[in-house]
């Protein structure tokens, strides 16, 4: 909201002309946090998670560099920080910690975060596993055979077992599910690329159900969902793929609600970047639709990332809330990316937002926020307020003590294996190729049958023609005798 408002809100921080507020009817209007590396980003993104819990709305972000997790302890005393406090007239600044979730798709430092195959679809899942377009013909032919069939599509092993039955059937299968040899060992390989980066923790069950990211104390404070991502970050497509399906299951799930008073979830995509780096064209449709949609569910997205050049034009001009920390010009590239940031933002007369963006000082960022109507504010050169948490890790004793009472540990941390296309297809196999080898045996009985038939009969009329052949030369020598005894006895006489 404006400053002129003077309407409680998210306090964002203090200007010149007074405290900066975030109106939550618009917050569901999108948002940027942008800024060089070091400006300080990751405390503007703690602070307003904290007033979006305050106000009763759940939040969930990715903590990329591990320093997130302190937002669960509450904050300590330091002269600096009661200057600021005193400095933008903060009177009502407590240090306390908020209500945290912790979730990691490893399950180690959270509640492990599992979705299904069939609940991410082959297009999502053909941008996890790098593939051109004909790949994704054959992943998608994949799932519409499982559809077809009744199989269930739930892990990486039922993908694995499906393409090789396709394979090796296609023959038998007709040309409705005839895949090439080459696609599906390519497949094959990528699979076995995205098991070892992580993604056979991602993929089973119990799949995460929505509602339990947008879950809220018994105070009425709004839980902060943060997924460990420090692990997962070093696999970029892994890590935006995951946040891309979360974000794209909302907008499926949600129902509509319009412009609520403030949001259902606040939703922020740290790293941002790397949700549209090398993203094909149709996927980035799909994303500009997401944004541009899902306000509507009562779901505001809000990007983190180093420059607004980062973000597509078609996307960025979306997000109405901005706060931009200082960036470096020191090459022709960068001094584009200020120029860039500085025409996102209304004017402001008495502000030269092209030289300020590289003057801002740690903790200081330019803000605009939505007032009335939507309208943008001017921009406002801006101290963003201290947080009330921990600006640092918990320790692990406190993260375990964090994790030990969330309830969804008692739900998500065993896995499932039940019965899916992976084993109905190896049951298949396995009763096939055993009337292959009954087949094969009866087979091979049967011609040994009439080879020992043809064997026995030979050996019978060999011994009958030995006998035809032994009577006939005993008859012959008898008839000899009495015929040579006749001739001589005739001879004597």
């Amino acid at each position: 909201m404006s400053i002129e408002e003077k309407s409680p809100g998210i306090l964002i921080g203090g200007s010149d002309e007074g405290q900066i507020f975030l109106n939550p009817r618009y917050a569901n209007r999108h948002g940027l946090i942008a800024g060089a590396t070091g400006t300080g980003k990751t405390v503007t993104l703690q602070c307003l998670a904290e007033s979006f819990s305050a106000q009763g709305v759940p939040v969930f972000l990715a903590d990329v560099k591990g320093d997130i997790s302190g937002l669960s302890q509450p904050g300590k005393p330091h002269p600096k920080i009661d200057e600021r406090i005193e400095k933008i007239g903060i009177s009502d600044y407590a240090q306390e910690g908020f209500p945290v979730a912790f979730w990691d798709v490893f399950g180690k430092k959270g509640t492990p975060i599992r979705t299904t195959l069939s609940e991410m679809g082959p297009q999502l899942l053909s941008r996890l596993l790098g593939l051109n377009d004909t790949q994704e013909g054959v992943l998608t032919l994949v799932f519409q055979f499982a559809d077809d069939n009744g199989l269930l599509m739930l892990d990486l092993a039922d993908l694995r077992t499906t393409l090789q039955h396709l394979a090796d059937n296609r023959q038998s299968l007709g040309t409705s599910y005839r895949v090439s040899a080459a696609s599906v060992n390519a497949i094959l390989r990528r699979l076995l690329m995205l098991e070892r980066e992580g993604g056979k923790h991602f993929f089973g069950e119990p799949a995460l159900e929505l509602g339990d990211l947008m879950q809220r104390t018994r105070d009425g404070r709004g839980v902060i969902n943060v997924l460990a991502a420090d692990t997962l970050i070093r696999s970029p497509r892994v890590y935006s793929t995951l946040l891309l399906w979360l974000l794209s299951e909302l907008f499926e799930q949600l129902p509509e609600i319009g412009d609520p008073d403030k949001p259902e979830l606040v939703f922020f995509f740290d790293e941002a970047h790397l949700l549209f780096q090398d993203a094909p064209k149709i996927l980035l449709q799909t994303i500009e639709q997401v944004v541009r949609l899902i306000r509507s569910k009562g779901v505001g997205i809000y990007f983190v990332t180093q420059s607004p050049a980062d973000i597509p034009d078609s996307v960025l001009g979306q997000l109405g809330n901005r706060v931009q920390h200082a960036l470096r010009a020191y090459t022709p590239k960068e001094q584009k990316a200020v120029r860039v940031a500085a025409q996102s933002f209304r004017k402001n007369p008495a502000l030269d937002t092209e030289t300020v963006i590289s003057e801002l000082g740690v903790g200081e960022a330019l803000v605009s926020t939505l007032q009335k109507k939507g309208v943008p504010s001017m921009v406002q050169r801006t101290l963003v307020r201290p947080p009330s948490s921990r600006m640092g890790k918990a320790t692990l004793a406190e993260r375990e003590a964090v994790m030990k009472n969330d309830p969804n540990r008692r739900r998500y941390t065993q896995s499932i294996d039940r019965e899916s296309a992976h084993e109905v297809l190896l049951a298949r196999a396995t009763v096939q190729q055993a009337e292959r080898d009954e087949a094969a045996l009866k087979k091979r009985e049967q011609s040994a049958k009439r080879k020992t038939g043809r064997k026995t009969q030979s050996t019978s009329d060999a011994f009958v023609k030995s006998m035809v052949r032994s009577l006939g030369s005993a008859t012959g020598r008898s008839l000899g005798k009495k015929l040579f005894r006749g001739i001589l006895g005739s001879l004597l006489k």
